[in-house]
């Protein structure tokens, strides 16, 4: 889902590592789907992730094979008050599964159920890449991919819903539908974000997902993260190695520089397309907003400079938020941010460094009231952070709580 764009084949300059679990290529046209279908059960619950809270890697895809009859009926043929959204790849629409065991009617599982688009050139090996990487992979934090279609012509692809949309929606949308995300919240959010790329990037052959950014972190319906659409996943090598791929892919104002400049792809590009989602966290500016006066139509040319001074960083903080955050911590959050978009890709944490980062951060508790004046009875008054004397301004000093 979101705005890619992309051009001619990959090219790999750099050999994976022959000792991971996950190996491309696990379809292709020529092999039978039904070696990665699991017909037996299915639920939309399934995936085993209650069982493997730090996620596990499956030795093949357990998928179930789905007919096209099924996903129609699902769908009622895909009609147009079903659709969730529309991406690169296709159109993502919300389906429900009959339980066929059930005498109830309209019992079942409600899913999304994502469909190729006929015109996308890349379409089936980004529909292939999706099958062999969510195919096998299971964490808290990674949406799960409970089945296919491959009938003919058509290519769909089978997920869990996710009651509460993505978090671009929570950060961009307006309207009395769409409430602001406290700071708490957000915390969790992002953290669980993070630790969805960390386990990517921890696996035996590191898996560059490429195209992180608040449309592809969705929402289940108790806030839980999830990182979704692999399309665009590879296989990475060392962290010090790259790819050199000709063909650029990913989203404008996520990509790293150098991918962008030169089609060098590494593990930390990732950690780059994070750092903007961070400061989209803080401030609920988008990445790239044609909206805006040229010079600040791209979020990373422009911030940088507010992400390291607390007072321009207080300007720039969602005003949704209403002052209600630790400044401490959105003062750390932000210099965690510059750090992910370093220039250069060796200056940039891991992934898992930033996921400590940010439990630090969320333990960090919110500004103690400054203690103003004595009241009649001798005893201490606290003023509101925030609150001006009717006498005169306060030093510049004092307007900001001691970090």
């Amino acid at each position: 889902m979101g705005n890619c764009w992309g051009s001619r084949a990959d090219t790999t300059t750099t050999t994976p590592s022959t000792t991971g679990n996950i190996t491309s290529g696990v379809i292709s046209s020529t092999t039978s789907s039904s070696n990665i279908s699991n017909k037996s059960q299915f639920s939309a619950s399934s995936g085993g992730e209650d069982g493997h809270p730090n996620g596990q890697i499956l030795p093949s895809p357990n998928l179930r094979e789905f007919s096209f009859q099924e996903l129609k009926t699902a769908t009622r043929n895909f009609k147009g008050d079903t659709l969730l959204g529309e991406g690169g790849f296709g159109r993502v629409y919300k389906g429900l599964l009959e339980n066929k065991h059930s005498s109830k009617s309209g019992s079942g599982w409600v899913v999304a159920i994502k469909k190729l688009n006929s015109e996308s050139v890349q379409g089936f090996e980004e529909w292939q890449s999706e099958v062999n990487f969510l195919g096998r992979l299971s964490h808290p934090n990674l949406v799960k991919l409970l089945g296919y279609c491959w009938e003919d012509q058509e290519l769909l692809l089978v997920y869990e819903f996710m009651q509460k949309g993505s978090l671009e929606n929570h950060l961009f949308g307006r309207g009395s539908a769409v409430q602001p995300l406290p700071w708490d919240l957000r915390l969790k959010i992002i953290i669980g974000a993070a630790r969805g790329l960390a386990f990517l990037h921890s696996s035996d052959d590191r898996v560059i997902y490429r195209d992180i950014k608040t449309s592809n972190i969705l929402l289940d319906g108790s806030y839980r993260p999830k990182i979704s659409d692999f399309g665009l996943a590879k296989l990475g090598p060392s962290e010090s190695q790259s790819h050199v791929t000709t063909r650029v892919m990913g989203t404008y104002g996520y990509a790293a520089p150098e991918y962008v400049a030169t089609g060098h792809l590494y593990v930390k590009s990732d950690v780059y397309g994070f750092g903007v989602v961070l400061v989209e966290l803080l401030t609920a500016l988008k990445a790239l907003d044609r909206n805006r006066p040229v010079d600040k139509q791209t979020l990373v040319d422009w911030i940088k400079p507010h992400l390291s001074d607390k007072r321009k960083l207080k300007t720039v903080m969602d005003s949704r938020l209403e002052g209600k955050y630790p400044l401490k911590a959105a003062v750390a959050t932000a210099e965690l941010a510059l750090s992910c978009l370093a220039q250069e890709p060796k200056a940039r944490p891991s992934m898992q460094e930033v996921v400590d980062s940010l439990l630090k951060i969320q333990g960090m508790a919110y500004d103690k009231p400054r203690v103003s004046r004595r009241n009649s009875s001798g005893t201490a008054a606290v003023r509101p952070h925030g609150h001006r004397r009717q006498n005169g301004p306060r030093s510049i000093s004092s307007q900001f709580s001691t970090i």
